[in-house]
């Protein structure tokens, strides 16, 4: 009997690892057919697109005019009318200096103005008395001429007089320091109680017309000359006037609203760096902008052929940038491309790698290795360009 139930269970233990031996022999063999079929892979065929493109510039903004606001007396600072930043109308005080030393120069020169008129009053009264005493022979001509040379120097003494009697004002009145212009208030270096002079090394603020902002940025002459050539007009101006607006790029990234326009280039390309200066100008009525800040000046060109691909078509390793480029035996090959990257916001231009009618795979390149066989269906990617309108554009 236990010979018997051996047997039997011995019998069980067979079939089943024949059961499992089958199983393994089937799932290695539908293991073998998924690896054996070709998968199917969106691709899209390269092709020439118009598109705007740009190039950024590093930029420094000043205001329309920055003047320096200096004493042109020595004196204590009494009292500061503004506070940094504050936006002032020409002719608004800024400063006002002690005048109590200057107050009682302009009395002493007021005083000594009616002494020499009074001086001048008694010589007139002398030379008129003199007249008739030399006609009558009674005295002689050269006492009339003395009288004479006396009345004109007490005269010049009066005219002296009143010559610092106005240099006496004048110094009272710099004693408030004014605007120059209209514009925003910078730092003040000197407070209250400071002695200032126009000797003084650092102004005492500076005002900043910044209703127009400018931004110096420089060209290499080689894009200088790629950028007027084939602009009409018979000077620099006439031709600035045709480049599309361009745009500022400010230090955060951030984009300013208002469009500004190039204005003109210095007419001297630097000997050291080849470098030629150009001004741009941007609105600024509601102040966002400061003398002193940084940015960029973006400015658009616009291609007229260009290889634009979808960024995810491509994949990075170090550094460099690739496609999975399908061959004739519908084989990919990963293929090195040049790249301009940032010009627009999802896709590429391709400098160099590809050309028009060569087809790359669209999407799912993760699962891809080189010289895998796909089976290829083209898709349509649309427009690539992400064109602005064609009115003012620069083509290259």
């Amino acid at each position: 009997m236990k010979t018997m139930i051996r047997i039997r269970n011995f019998s069980l233990i067979v079939l089943a690892l024949a059961a499992f031996s089958c199983a393994k022999k089937q799932q290695g063999g539908g293991q073998a057919g998924a690896a054996g079929q070709i998968k199917e892979y969106p691709v899209i065929a390269v092709s020439s697109q118009s598109t705007q493109l740009f190039k950024d510039y590093p930029t420094k903004l000043e205001g329309q005019q920055t003047v320096e606001i200096r004493s042109k007396i020595a004196g204590y600072i009494e009292q500061v009318m503004v506070d940094e930043g504050a936006f002032v109308k020409k002719g608004q005080v800024l400063f006002r200096l002690n005048a109590n030393d200057i107050q009682a120069t302009v009395r002493s020169a007021e005083a000594q103005v009616k002494v020499a008129e009074a001086e001048v009053n008694s010589a007139r009264i002398n030379l008129e008395k003199t007249k008739p005493l030399v006609e009558k022979n009674i005295i002689s001509k050269f006492d009339l001429e003395s009288m004479e040379s006396v009345f004109k120097s007490k005269e010049a003494q009066l005219a002296q007089a009143n010559a610092n009697l106005q240099n006496a004002r004048a110094n009272l009145q710099y004693t408030l320091i004014t605007s120059p212009a209209e514009g925003t208030i910078g730092t003040f270096p000197y407070r209250v109680g400071s002695l200032v002079s126009s000797a003084t090394a650092e102004p005492l603020t500076t005002v900043s017309n910044t209703v127009k902002m400018y931004a110096y940025f420089s060209f290499n002459e080689k894009e200088f000359l790629a950028l007027t050539n084939g602009l009409e007009g018979k000077n620099l101006q006439e031709k600035f006037a045709k480049l599309p607006d361009v745009t500022l790029v400010l230090a955060d990234n951030s984009v300013y609203e208002t469009p500004g326009r190039i204005e003109t280039a210095s007419g001297l390309v630097d000997a050291q760096t080849g470098a030629v200066n150009i001004r741009a100008s941007f609105p600024n009525a509601e102040g966002r902008l400061r003398s002193g800040g940084s940015g960029l000046v973006r400015i658009p060109q616009y291609v007229d052929s260009a290889i634009i691909i979808p960024q995810k078509t491509t994949y990075e390793l170090q550094g460099k940038h690739f496609v999975f480029l399908v061959g004739a035996d519908n084989k990919v090959h990963n293929t090195e491309i040049q790249i301009l990257a940032g010009n627009l916001k999802d896709s590429y231009v391709v400098t160099s790698g590809l050309k028009a009618g060569d087809q790359i795979v669209f999407e799912g390149i993760a699962a891809l290795r080189n010289d895998t066989e796909i089976k290829p269906k083209l898709v349509d990617a649309g427009s690539l360009s992400e064109n602005v309108p064609a009115a003012n554009q620069v083509k290259n």
